[in-house]
């Protein structure tokens, strides 16, 4: 038996009934008002299947790749709660200045030799003693009154931990997208020129990436302390010698990709509809870069808060008043009866810089898997 075709029907077509079926189809005569009434089910079906499908956009597919990850929420979970932490803590806990000195005269005295010769020629020895105040609540146990208790200095360590994640993460914050500025212009522009200026521009990264950064480094933190530069700002110093230093990486990760995407058809389109070098470059080559660029940035967020904490260690960082993650740890360097019976002084900075490590790698990795076209979707 030969099975019945039905007519295709207009979506925009209303619904129609027997006389309206045969005005509207005349030419159809063993056309019945049982087969227009089918049509018109399966029209109808099928316009209810076309309004449940949504296309998503490319932005919305990554963002829900991203999120089916349970270690990419895990990371971005910690981040924003380090972020909440370090700007929002101290408007709720600020015991920041709460010092306290023994006014009945409490004194660490400190005696130091110096000998030297005179105009003379003549030698001289003498002792110096040099006295100084100390705070009552010096290494203060874990109170009500300090949560964490204080450091050698009589600080409260959960506050300099809230102005120490500032510090530690906004410098990572510049220094990354500093790096990445750079590594941009240098890498696009030996990327799409190439010849003459991409081998003085890799050559210029090659020597870069010789130079021992921690030696220099560790010079450059001497020359400022005998020029009397504040710590407040020496690490900032520091942190855009290490910018300088740094971009090399990501003007190779740009430049490879560039030297790929130039011959591309809509590269080839671009060239015919005139465009400038800089958009094309910056228009056309640079946001197709964006997906690896980000990854590597979010992955470098961690090198970065450890290169921040080791110079602050090293004692290359910021100084009290002012605290850094590295710089609280740094005062088990100047005392190991801390480290040895103080861990509430030096482990919660510890903490911070591991959860904010572990926070940018799994971002990282999470937007390595969804910006990844050929991922399983």
């Amino acid at each position: 038996m030969e099975e019945k075709k039905f007519p295709e029907l207009d979506p925009a077509l209303p619904s129609l009934d027997g006389k309206a079926a045969a005005e509207a189809f005349p030419e159809d005569e063993a056309l019945t008002e049982e087969d227009i009434l089918a049509a018109q089910e399966a029209r109808d079906e099928e316009n209810a299947l076309d309004k449940n499908v949504r296309l998503l956009s490319p932005a919305r597919m990554v963002a829900r790749r991203f999120f089916r990850s349970k270690l990419s929420i895990i990371g971005l979970v910690i981040i924003v709660a380090l972020m909440l932490f370090s700007w929002l803590g101290p408007v709720f806990y600020n015991r920041w200045g709460e010092i306290e000195y023994d006014n009945g005269g409490r004194i660490d005295c400190q005696m130091e030799e110096i000998s030297g010769y005179d105009e003379y020629g003549e030698e001289y020895h003498f002792t110096q003693v040099v006295e100084s105040s100390q705070a009552v609540n010096r290494l203060a146990p874990l109170s009500g009154d300090h949560l964490l208790g204080t450091d050698n200095t009589g600080m409260d360590i959960f506050t300099r931990l809230m102005y120490g994640g500032r510090i530690s993460l906004s410098i990572s914050f510049i220094s990354v997208f500093a790096v990445t500025f750079l590594g941009i212009l240098f890498g696009g522009v030996a990327g799409y020129f190439g010849k003459r200026i991409d081998e003085v521009i890799m050559r210029i990264c090659d020597i870069l990436m010789c130079i021992p950064s921690l030696p220099i480094m560790l010079i450059i933190g001497t020359l400022f302390d005998s020029w009397g530069i504040d710590s407040q700002y020496r690490i900032y110093l520091l942190m855009l010698f290490l910018t300088l230093i740094s971009w090399p990486g990501t003007a190779r990760l740009v430049r490879g990709q560039i030297l790929f995407l130039r011959e591309q058809e809509y590269m080839v389109a671009a060239e015919a509809m005139g465009f400038s070098t800089s958009r094309k470059i910056f228009k056309h080559l640079v946001p197709n870069v964006l997906p690896q660029l980000i990854v590597s940035m979010t992955l470098s967020l961690g090198s970065m808060i450890l290169s921040e904490a080791t110079l602050s260690y090293l004692g290359l960082g910021v100084k009290a008043p002012y605290a850094a993650w590295g710089t609280m740890i740094n005062i088990v360097t100047e005392d190991p009866n801390v480290m040895a019976n103080y861990f509430n002084v030096w482990i919660p900075p510890g903490l911070c810089i591991i959860l904010a490590v572990l926070g940018f790698n799994f971002i990282g990795d999470g937007l390595r898997d969804a910006l990844d076209p050929k991922a399983r979707r």
